[in-house]
């Protein structure tokens, strides 16, 4: 699998061609995805691509992580574990996040629970720990408090659309405070866990993937 060749320095930016032609794609399937959500005339179509969206990056994500072993699959496996357990707590008893429950966007459903849920955090782990890698943050807690925060000011820019285009619903139409108390939490965590396994610091697909996660749902709520 061809990486960049300067990796001695990881800060510089995606060298190789498959990097570049990942951002492209990353960067294209954001906009068309945005367009195609913010028309009457295509958005429930775009909804329903939703899951597949998030498989397609799931493997651009994987494709370009450099010195791709098994331990990073043991790494997606376990955020994926811990995020869907967490989803389940918070949907079936309210002590997570608050009282909420999933719609069909996110497609296949476990005990109420979206599979895509588990994927989507680990997508949104991976591409935050990664942007703290290339970083100047030195101290592992502010590089984890700081990519919190990141997803919790993530979390803000996708609820106003979250029930708009049926990803979840609250009840009474009220996200309490404690929905963001408890992603600033779980978010931590799984950084915590991305921290532990070290990874070498890798090209900026992952970067780019949450760069235009923020552009995109703060674009809905423009066009919306």
């Amino acid at each position: 699998m061809e990486r960049a060749p300067d990796l001695k320095n990881p800060l510089k930016g995606a060298t190789s061609r498959p990097q570049r032609i990942s951002i492209i794609i990353i960067i294209l399937f954001h906009a068309v995805g945005l367009i195609g959500c913010s028309l009457p005339a295509t958005d429930i179509l775009f909804l329903k691509l939703v899951p597949w969206h998030l498989l397609l990056m799931t493997v651009i994500i994987i494709y370009n992580h450099d010195q791709l072993r098994g331990r990073f699959f043991v790494f997606g496996l376990l955020i994926f574990v811990i995020a869907f357990v967490a989803e389940l707590i918070g949907v079936h008893t309210g002590w997570l996040f608050g009282n909420y429950a999933y719609g069909e966007t996110l497609g296949t459903q476990l005990f109420r629970v979206p599979l895509m849920i588990g994927v989507n955090w680990f997508l949104l782990t991976y591409s935050t720990g990664v942007l703290l890698q290339r970083s100047r943050i030195k101290s592992r807690i502010i590089r984890i408090l700081v990519g919190a925060l990141i997803l919790v000011l993530l979390d803000a820019s996708i609820e106003p659309m979250a029930m708009h285009f049926d990803y979840w619903h609250w009840t009474d139409n009220h996200i309490p405070l404690k929905n963001y108390v408890c992603w600033f939490g779980l978010s931590a965590l799984l950084l915590f866990v991305f921290d532990q396994f070290k990874f070498k610091p890798q090209s900026k697909v992952a970067s780019v993937l949450l760069i235009m996660q923020f552009i995109f749902f703060m674009g809905l709520e423009l066009l919306n």
